[in-house]
């Protein structure tokens, strides 16, 4: 009975639009006092669940993502990919998805991505011909790769939860990002009147070498984070420490784009945003903590168990469509608290990979960022260009569909997800 209530609480709460993190805290902790629990279990509970060395690296990305972002990384990045491809016919689309990739490696945050990016590619992409609601749309759905593009906060979420290696993660989200992004490149291209579209200029090679040059220190980034983690010279932790350092050195030394003011205000901002974040876990830590006690895990848990009947096939279609659903109202961080603790022992019963089975998690969380009706994604998008929700909808089809198919083919093909970590595993064991 308790369990039930906590569901209705916590589906109510949101629905009248209360915080994801405040609906999961307040509803588990109606339900500890209705089900006479000492409450201090609560505290425990929310220290616990913080206190992971893994969880450590998220404000660490987060800082590292503002800093970049503040010493105008994003803007060095995107004249990089304009002078490589934004003479091709419907290259700023390309230039949009490009762009998201190398920034959602350094920030690690979909929204961060679309709020960084949005109010310059997607007014780019409307100059040239785009329409607003498809431009605004492939912009949102591109920010959602940088769950998926390492590093990934849903990843070190996904991993403090199962224990699954945080850098095997980091490399399997690789192929399937990439994937993803190519799939969105073609859904636009596909969907759009070529000949409505303007044609940028080719830059010179010599222009071509100076946009490299000025970009250079921000496509470093994310070689050193991974070339680190990977090269067993420090953990992703800490990587993602270097990388907040990285780019405090970056901005203030380098591009000389950052001032004391702004060192403080950037900080401030991270914080702020870390504090949500942390906030929002040690929330859904609890809630987890409540479902499990109350006996929903073990009881969905022995239901998926039976239904399946050891079909993986039927596991994973059920998982998708779960996610798929859930990732519409709740974000990656509160899914993977929610749902892991459920879907893991079963993909360990049935011999998928765990690390499939994270990527697969993380997928259906950057579809859900833009699917109504919460679409967080969309949400940014519209909020930093303007462009009316309703019309970033309506854009955003052709975008889900592709997300749905690069889902579908790392889902039932887990070798896209873990070809490169079985690869590194056979290297380092030679």
């Amino acid at each position: 009975m308790i369990g039930f209530i906590v569901l209705f609480l916590f589906l109510a709460l949101v629905l009248i639009g209360a915080p994801i993190g405040t609906s999961m805290g307040v509803a588990g902790l109606v339900c500890l006092v209705l089900d006479g629990t000492t409450l201090t279990v609560v505290p425990y509970n929310y220290y616990s669940s913080l206190t992971s060395f893994v969880l450590l690296a998220i404000p660490y990305f987060i800082l590292g993502g503002a800093i970049m972002e503040r010493a105008g990384i994003s803007s060095r990045l995107i004249r990089f990919a304009q002078a490589m491809v934004g003479h091709v016919r419907g290259g700023l689309a390309i230039v949009c998805v490009i762009v998201c990739c190398f920034f959602a490696a350094i920030c690690g945050s979909g929204p961060a991505t679309v709020a960084a990016l949005g109010m310059i590619l997607v007014p780019a992409m409307m100059d040239v011909g785009h329409e607003p609601g498809s431009s605004a749309a492939l912009m949102a759905t591109a920010g959602s790769i940088g769950i998926i593009i390492p590093p990934s906060i849903v990843f070190i979420v996904y991993a403090s939860i199962t224990g699954v290696s945080t850098s095997d993660l980091f490399m399997a989200g690789i192929i399937p990002g990439i994937l993803m992004g190519a799939l969105l490149i073609a859904a636009c291209l596909l969907t759009t009147d070529k000949k409505k579209l303007k044609v940028l200029p080719k830059a010179s090679s010599r222009e071509r070498w100076n946009a490299f040059k000025d970009a250079f220190w921000g496509l470093l980034m994310p070689v050193i984070i991974l070339g680190g983690i990977y090269g067993g010279i420090f953990t992703a932790t800490e990587a993602a420490a270097v990388a907040a350092v990285y780019g405090l050195f970056v901005g203030v030394v380098i591009y000389r784009t950052l001032k004391f003011s702004d060192i403080v205000e950037v900080f401030s901002a991270a914080c702020e945003t870390s504090g949500q974040t942390m906030f929002t876990i040690g929330t859904a830590a609890l809630f987890s903590y409540v479902l499990t006690v109350s006996g929903i895990s073990g009881s969905v848990t022995t239901l998926l168990k039976t239904f399946t009947n050891g079909s993986t096939v039927v596991f994973l279609i059920i998982v998708n469509i779960i996610l798929l659903i859930a990732g519409c109202f709740i974000d990656g961080n509160c899914c993977q608290y929610i749902f892991t603790p459920i879907f893991y022992p079963i993909c360990v019963s049935l011999g998928y990979s765990p690390i499939a089975l994270g990527v697969v998690m993380s997928m259906n969380t950057a579809v859900g960022m833009v699917t109504p009706p919460v679409g967080c994604n969309l949400n940014v998008v519209s909020g930093v260009t303007g462009i009316k929700f309703k019309e970033v909808v309506k854009g955003v089809i052709p975008y889900v569909i592709a997300g749905l198919i690069a889902l579908l083919l790392v889902t039932y093909i887990p070798d896209i997800a873990t070809f490169l970590p079985d690869q590194l595993a056979r290297i380092r064991a030679q």
